[in-house]
């Protein structure tokens, strides 16, 4: 039986292997399709990011274990030539991740690239993605959104990206680690404010979570536990369209309504005035601020 019926090969394609993307659980190991699991049995090589990870995956389903190699972001620059080669010379290659779609924010993009300009045909086999999954069960809109995965590490190269999603009136789908996931909500909501969002965690898995609120209230929940377990997936709403038109004027009339309430603090009407405006609270507390001086 071939490993993929339907082809719409070129005659140079005919004389090359085959790249496949497979698509892998993101938890729970029954979330795999059947055309994942003979893809894996019959592929002459098994590309996997983590080969212990992918062992268990073959095990669990019984699948006999092909030649499996180790391609992830440390050694993809110097194994793709290889691999590359290989398919040229007529064998098949299964690419997979630890979880989800191979080289949507995982190693695989430069394989990818590779086959493509040596006329090597490459063939999806679609299945799970957190982003997809996280994104069906938010409850924010899904009619148009933006992927953006992980956010640089380095601050500066951050910030600037955060600004520019600060505009962005499309649902926003961010990765992050468990270790990490405080600091960046704190990030977003100095940012793009205090919007609304879930936070997905251990998605099909024994304790799998939806954290639901603005990013305000999601940060305080998991301030309280002494840890946060599993990766995550976070959709945050986007700008509601009002505050990146937001006239200077606008805002200084709801500031000074507010201020005529003098039993209320400024740190609480900040809040309710950047959620109005859809604006960051820094934003708004700054002008508060300057307000209160000239006053």
């Amino acid at each position: 039986m071939p490993l993929n019926s339907h082809t719409n090969n070129t005659d140079i394609i005919k004389q090359t292997g085959r790249l496949y993307i497979v698509a892998t659980p993101i938890g729970n190991m029954d979330d795999i399709t059947i055309r994942a699991r003979q893809i894996l049995s019959q592929a002459d090589i098994i590309a996997a990011e983590d080969t212990r990870t992918t062992g268990k995956l073959l095990a669990f389903h019984n699948i006999k274990k092909q030649q499996i190699i180790s391609y992830h972001e440390h050694n993809e620059k110097e194994k793709t030539p290889d691999l590359v080669n290989k398919m040229k010379a007529g064998l098949s290659v299964a690419l997979v991740s630890d979880a989800g779609t191979p080289s949507v924010s995982d190693p695989g993009y430069r394989l990818l690239i590779e086959a493509i300009a040596n006329n090597i045909q490459i063939i999806p086999v679609p299945g799970v993605s957190a982003a997809i999954t996280a994104l069906s069960v938010s409850g924010l809109p899904t009619d148009t959104f933006i992927f953006v995965g992980f956010l640089p590490k380095k601050k500066g190269k951050r910030t600037e990206q955060l600004k520019n999603l600060a505009k962005e009136n499309r649902t926003i789908i961010f990765y992050e680690s468990p270790k990490r996931i405080a600091k960046r909500l704190e990030e977003l909501l100095e940012i793009l404010g205090d919007r609304n969002g879930v936070l997905a965690r251990e998605m099909t898995k024994t304790y799998e979570e939806f954290i639901r609120g603005s990013i305000s209230e999601i940060l305080h929940t998991i301030k309280k536990r002494p840890a946060v377990k599993g990766e995550c997936t976070l959709i945050i709403s986007g700008n509601k369209g009002n505050g990146a038109d937001v006239s200077e004027n606008t805002l200084r009339e709801e500031i000074m309504n507010a201020l005529e309430k003098k039993d209320v603090r400024s740190s609480h009407f900040a809040k309710d005035i950047a959620l109005k405006l859809g604006l960051p609270k820094k934003i708004v507390y700054t002008e508060i601020l300057k307000i209160k001086g000239k006053k």
